[in-house]
């Protein structure tokens, strides 16, 4: 390959898009890596699909890992791209080619214990409660951000502790609200008579706004910090922290996808993931076998 146009593809990086120095040498390591792999009869300049293919196929039996073969693909996406544009090719041979799929890292859950030591703060001035209500309805409930930020006040059945949710797709559902959040709210509320506003809004700022996503993560965050837990709290981890614990105690997929209100068991299973230890309480308990197992040992 003429390093030339690795030179005028580096040039352009960092000067038409401005690139960072540490973007532009890895895009150019990555090419290099592919190039090594090209025959002595290929180049960039007459590469088909099926030979780019090959060589992250490759790359990805020499055990490369789907995230670098990812920036390998996107490096040579680009590089292709560029050449089009310049007229040495006429059509981009990466265009259509696609990298194995990434595992998405499971979300990490709140102990029990964490969670009671966040939930358990002392103010009691009306953000303190207001904060206290909105955390507690996220564990109890489940709820995503964006629900839980636009609940008004007659969403929540409190004779029945139910509230209902908008979730994505414009799908509504009920669900079970714990007689501690529901206190929680109940307190909350008598403060918020206090403020004036116009709204239905459940939760509101001091001057009777709808509380915006980013000052709830803030609150969250700003919570975890004062209540000294060696983590950062978010809406995300009290959601999943209440996905796990619920499917830790119950066993029932089934019950924590209506929940969560995930289309697919798949991503409630991504979600909640179990640990082994409680896999293998779970068997023992309920397998006819493993029941009958332990009852010819008492004999």
């Amino acid at each position: 390959m003429d390093t030339n146009w690795f030179q005028r593809f580096e040039r352009y990086l960092s000067g038409e898009r401005q690139l960072s120095k540490h973007t532009v040498r890895n895009y150019l390591s990555e090419l290099n890596r592919v190039d090594k792999l090209l025959d002595s009869s290929t180049t960039w300049l007459n590469l088909s699909r099926e030979q780019l293919q090959s060589v992250l196929s490759k790359l990805h039996r020499k055990g490369l890992s789907p995230r670098s073969l990812s920036l390998t693909l996107s490096a040579s996406k680009q590089f292709c791209e560029f050449l089009v544009r310049e007229g040495a090719i006429e059509a981009n041979p990466a265009i259509s080619l696609h990298a194995p799929k990434q595992n998405k890292p499971l979300p990490k859950n709140m102990d029990l214990d964490s969670v009671t030591h966040l939930l358990e703060i002392e103010g009691d001035d009306p953000l303190s409660l207001r904060d206290k209500a909105i955390m507690e309805l996220f564990y109890s409930s489940g709820l995503r951000l964006a629900e839980l930020a636009a609940l008004d006040i007659s969403d929540i059945q409190f004779s029945e502790r139910l509230v209902k949710v908008m979730g994505k797709g414009s799908k509504e559902r009920i669900i079970p609200i714990g007689k501690m959040a529901i206190s929680a709210i109940e307190t909350w509320l008598v403060c918020r008579r206090a403020i004036n506003c116009d709204s239905d809004a459940l939760f509101v700022t001091n001057k009777g706004a709808r509380l915006a996503h980013r000052s709830i993560q803030a609150r969250l965050a700003k919570w975890g910090q004062e209540q000294a837990l060696n983590m950062r709290v978010h809406p995300h981890k009290l959601r999943h922290s209440f996905a796990t614990h619920m499917l830790e105690s119950s066993a029932d997929l089934r019950a924590v996808q209506e929940l969560l209100g995930h289309a697919n068991l798949s991503t409630t299973q991504i979600y909640t993931s179990l640990d082994f230890q409680h896999l293998a309480k779970v068997y023992d308990g309920a397998h006819p076998r493993a029941t009958r197992a332990k009852k010819d040992k008492s004999e």
